[in-house]
């Protein structure tokens, strides 16, 4: 049966940086092949790995602290490293600090090494544990917030529980999709995300579109981060597909006909 179906754990961020005109949030296109939700503008993210647990060169709170954040008896930790591999994979972008706890800036040389490192490790030649050893940095868990909690409804073949958090961009890194999983990367403002993607331009799925809405009126990018720790408590949100008069309708708890 479909709601048997297991959920995998996934998690997903929002880099987020200043522009001229406000803040900015990266956005990935994922590859029209993929067989979730391709051709959709998404933020980086994915599935936990088994490594992800296992991460030793790591910065921030243990895993007993995170967990309490997300809820977890245990295992919390592991959203939030995957969450970071999976923007270092799909955006190029790695958010580490030196042995002191000081954020890396990245000289060409460094930059170019970490590109190829990417290339590697995409390819499965290599391990996020491997590129961090080599680059004698630790992964920065420190500055990344929880955000919010979304579950796949029941229906599609591939259901996510997926956990939202959120990071300043690291400086003097440029995004970059990976050409595989993504296919397209672009910083934008949330309203103009929302916009383009009410003109049909841009793809985005029901959690994108609620997640950039939330968000949509703050003004920097530390006012995203702040907001996010701010809240009392993420509540989880799980949709339900309801079809009517031929159209299918996305609910969330308190519309009129979720708990039909």
């Amino acid at each position: 049966m479909d709601q048997n179906r297991p959920l995998r754990p996934a998690a997903t961020v929002l880099a987020v940086r200043d522009g001229a005109n406000g803040f900015e949030v990266l956005m990935v296109r994922r590859n029209l092949r993929s067989d979730f939700v391709g051709g959709a503008y998404v933020f980086p993210g994915g599935a936990l790995e088994p490594g992800d647990a296992e991460l030793n060169r790591v910065t921030g709170p243990e895993d007993a602290e995170l967990s309490d954040l997300l809820g977890l008896s245990a295992g919390g930790r592991a959203y939030v490293v995957a969450a970071l591999r999976e923007l270092f994979e799909e955006a190029g972008l790695l958010v580490v600090c030196d042995d002191a706890g000081k954020e890396v800036q990245l000289d060409a040389e460094a930059a170019s090494h970490l590109a190829a490192a990417r290339r590697r490790l995409n390819a499965g030649e290599g391990t996020l544990s491997e590129v961090l050893e080599m680059s004698g940095v630790h992964l920065d868990l420190r500055g990344v917030a929880y955000l919010a909690h979304w579950v796949t409804p029941t229906g599609p073949p591939r259901r996510f529980d997926t956990r939202f958090f959120v990071v300043l961009a690291p400086s003097g890194q440029v995004a970059l999709h990976d050409s595989a999983e993504t296919v397209d990367s672009v910083w934008l403002r949330p309203r103009d995300a929302l916009s383009a993607q009410a003109r049909g331009e841009y793809e985005m799925i029901f959690p994108t579109i609620r997640t950039l809405q939330s968000v949509a009126d703050l003004a920097r990018a530390r006012d995203v981060v702040a907001f996010a720790r701010a809240q009392d408590r993420v509540a989880k949100t799980e949709p339900r597909l309801v079809t009517r008069d031929g159209v299918v309708t996305v609910l969330i708890a308190g519309d009129e006909g979720y708990d039909a």
